[in-house]
Parts: C-alpha cells; sequence; structure tokens
C-alpha cells in the first residue's frame, strides 16, 4: 500500500482535526502532517505523523453521497476494539470522533502498525520473495479466517452487531442496490448472474463473524510472511463464513486486469495452491466446504457492484484524483461478471 502527500487532504479540516487528535489522542502532538494511503478505493485512508514523527492511521468516509449502509467507520472501529481479545490480530484503536463538525463525517484513529502490504505481484516480488515466506502467508491467512469465524459473538460483545438470519438475502438487495447507483446499466450480464443468485440460494447455516473483504491486500505482515494485523473492516457482519473464504479464493486466484494485478498470489511461484488452502480451511474449522461454488459466484458478482462503486466515485472525483488505468476499473467489472457466470454455469 503506498502513499502520497497531500498539502490539502481530501475530506480532512487539518485544523480541527488537528486539535481533536492533540485533545484525545494520547501523546499526540501538533502540528501533523497527513499522506493519503491510496492502496485502497473504498474508505479515505491518512498516515498522520506527528511533531515527534509518531505515526498513526486515521479512516473517514469518501466525500459525497453515501448509500445509508455504507462506509460506516465508527461500526468498523467498534468491531476491530470487540475483536481485539480474539487471538486474531487488529490494529491498537486510539479513538473515534461521531462529531460531523470536526471534518465533515465521523473518523477513527488507530495504531500504525509497520509491515507490508502485498497487493500486486510487484509487491510480491519486493516483499515476499522468499517460497517459504510467501507459503507462510497464506497458511496464516487461512488460519486468522478459522479464528475469525470461531469467534463467540454474544461474548465479543457483537452479537448484536447484524440480524443472524436472511444474510444472503440482506446481501443481494444491499450489493444490487450499490450496482445500480453506479449506473453502468448497460452491462446487461450483471443481472443476469444476479437473477441465477437467487433462484440457486443455498439452505442458511448457523452465522458467525464475517469480515467481508478478506484477502492478503488488507492485512499487514512481516517479511517473513507472519501475519501483523487484518484491515478494512467496514464490510463485517453476521453470517455465511463461505463468503469470506469464496473472497479469499478469488482475489487469490483470479487475475486482475488492472496494472499490476495480473498474477494473484495463487498463481506466483511459492504461494498456495488454492485447493491446499481450502483443505486447510475444512480440516481446521470442521465447517462444511459443499457450498463453496456458489459463495464463489456470489462473490464475484458481489465484487463487480463493489468496483463498479468504485469506478463511479473516481468519475465524480469523491475519492480524489482520477488514477491513469481507470478504465480499467471498468474492463475488471466486465471479467469479475463473467467469472461469476461461469462459475454459475458450471454448478447448473
Amino acid at each position: 500500500m503506498s502513499s502520497e502527500s497531500s498539502g490539502t487532504p481530501v475530506g480532512i479540516d487539518v485544523v480541527s482535526v488537528g486539535r481533536w487528535l492533540a485533545e484525545r489522542v494520547a501523546h499526540a502532538a501538533p502540528p501533523f502532517t497527513y499522506q493519503r494511503i491510496i492502496g485502497g478505493h473504498s474508505n479515505l485512508t491518512y498516515l498522520v505523523t506527528d511533531r515527534d514523527r509518531r505515526r498513526y492511521v486515521l479512516r473517514r468516509p469518501p466525500v459525497g453521497h453515501l448509500l445509508a449502509t455504507a462506509h460506516n467507520v465508527i461500526r468498523e472501529h467498534d468491531v476491530m476494539r470487540a475483536v481485539a481479545g480474539s487471538g486474531l490480530p487488529v490494529p491498537r484503536m486510539l479513538g473515534a470522533c461521531e462529531d460531523e463538525k470536526v471534518t465533515g463525517a465521523p473518523f477513527y484513529v488507530m495504531e500504525y502498525v509497520d509491515g507490508v502490504v502485498v497487493d500486486s505481484e510487484s509487491d510480491a516480488e519486493d516483499f515476499l520473495p522468499a517460497p517459504d515466506a510467501r507459503e507462510r502467508a497464506g497458511q496464516e491467512l487461512i488460519d486468522a479466517l478459522v479464528t475469525l469465524h470461531g469467534i463467540d459473538v454474544d461474548r465479543a460483545g457483537l452479537g448484536e452487531l447484524s440480524r443472524r438470519s436472511g444474510y444472503l438475502d440482506r446481501q443481494l438487495r444491499r450489493w444490487a442496490a450499490q450496482w445500480e447507483s453506479a449506473g453502468l446499466d448497460e452491462l446487461e450480464d450483471m443481472a443476469v448472474l444476479h437473477a441465477w443468485l437467487v433462484e440457486h440460494r443455498p439452505a442458511e447455516t448457523t452465522s458467525c463473524l464475517v469480515h467481508g473483504d478478506f484477502r492478503l491486500g488488507n492485512a499487514l505482515i512481516n517479511r517473513d510472511g507472519r501475519l501483523l494485523a487484518v484491515l478494512d473492516w467496514e464490510l463485517c457482519t453476521l453470517g455465511e463464513g463461505l463468503l469470506d473464504l469464496a473472497y479469499f479464493l478469488r482475489s487469490w486466484t483470479a487475475p486482475d486486469l488492472r496494472p499490476g494485478f495480473s498474477h494473484p498470489p495463487g498463481r506466483q511461484p511459492g504461494f498456495a495452491e488454492g485447493d491446499d488452502l481450502i483443505r486447510r480451511y475444512a480440516e481446521r474449522s470442521g465447517r462444511s466446504v459443499a457450498d463453496l461454488d456458489y459463495w464463489r459466484a456470489f462473490t464475484a458478482w458481489r465484487s463487480a457492484a463493489i468496483l463498479a462503486d468504485v469506478y463511479r466515485r473516481y468519475l465524480d472525483g469523491q475519492l480524489g484524483e482520477r488514477p491513469e488505468n481507470l478504465e480499467s476499473f471498468r474492463a475488471e467489472v466486465v471479467s469479475r461478471i463473467r467469472q461469476g457466470l461461469d462459475i454459475a454455469r458450471a454448478i447448473g
């Protein structure tokens, strides 16, 4: 995950936020500088450095109109604080601000974790060149997923995070609405895939804590492959654990048309193959993976909706300067729809 300097950071009132940091975060000493962390495309994330070179991370929603259920950073903060004692590595939460008068939206601040994010094949070459580190990274992520899905949500205080039934129906409605808001109706195959997903819904299982965006690119790791922190919890809810596994496998094995993403980890030397990771998850979690292919089709559809929203927000100027490769985002949306349809047709 890279960063860029910003004289006027998008979505940050430097005076008000600086005052809040000095008052609410222990030892934070003004003045502060802000660098946009640009590896993600959803919430706005900044590396904040104080006068004494102490570093923090601040997250807030993107600017502009948002879906009512999207980008709830306070909820994300609360979830990470709740799972901190579970054995799952997450950054330590340092404070949350719900007063939109400070900088136009809620935000939270967490500790800076000194690790690397491997989000492309060039990242893997730079940060994880050793085969044993690559193998360890995949294994540690699967083990973290097993830990996550085994958390007692009531004991963690997350039993009321969402309803424990109707998860898939809610997901189908939510991402259909997000797709509609992106305004890419000319991509008609998305509706075909959605109709298949509705028709072939599997039986509901016992809900567990679901991350919703679990992948190598949303983790901080050491260069030896050890997992330091799981990031980006904004989609966390109570639901079907196979969604996390399916989404992780899609990001692990499916090529991405955006520059730098054509060779995902599972297609690079040294990284574990998808089937090996599925077996590790099934053995260590004791959960059935019988419906995994359905969830793989679902996550391809959902991923298309998420990336379409990112594409729209860049077009509308809500995520700062447009990347030069923006049209590859649209092409990747089309690719993800096709991936989902191919899985659906293979199922029958």
